[in-house]
């Protein structure tokens, strides 16, 4: 099996923050990888991995870092390929902010879709909307998930029906 998501972080200690985008591949279907590369201790392995992702098949790169959170950018700088980037609250972050700025804020030319502070499902979903865009099982696959999230607030508003209250109309 080949994977067509690569999920990257800045160190292990990140896993716990990026398992849920690999829950939500897994559960989709998705190959995928994971590796630990850090912008700063590894670069050359770095821009080593993103120039040759495109050759091994990957489509979307998943890339979490904190802190300064170079990675996301520092891959989007050697590759065509879209990455999406999870901001970290790491140990020695300004309480994620460093982390969601350094994603966010890239240079014209080097895009990176920043997810939110420890988003990694909603980064899993995005890599998924894009691979839905050329094949027809994922997109369906895309669209009987989104149609389980109405599904959920439905079922939500039913059982708020159920609560009451002396001032409560519905």
């Amino acid at each position: 099996m080949t994977p067509v998501v690569s999920i990257i972080m800045g160190s292990v200690s990140d896993m716990p923050v990026v398992k849920p985008a690999a829950d939500f591949l897994d559960e989709m279907g998705i190959p995928f990888e994971i590796h630990a590369l850090s912008a700063h201790r590894t670069p050359e392995q770095v821009a080593e991995f993103a120039s040759g992702a495109v050759a091994r098949g990957i489509k979307v790169i998943i890339a979490a870092a904190g802190g300064a959170a170079h990675l996301p950018g520092v891959i989007a700088a050697s590759t065509t390929l879209p990455v999406i980037g999870i901001p970290v609250k790491s140990s020695n972050s300004m309480d994620g902010w460093d982390s969601v700025l350094s994603i966010l804020q890239m240079p014209s030319g080097i895009p990176v879709a920043a997810m939110a502070l420890d988003g990694a499902k909603n980064a899993a979903i995005f890599a998924l909307q894009i691979l839905a865009l050329s094949d027809d099982a994922l997109a369906a696959k895309l669209a009987d998930f989104k149609k389980s999230l109405k599904a959920k607030v439905t079922k939500a508003n039913e059982e708020l029906k159920k609560i009451e209250y002396k001032f409560k109309t519905n």
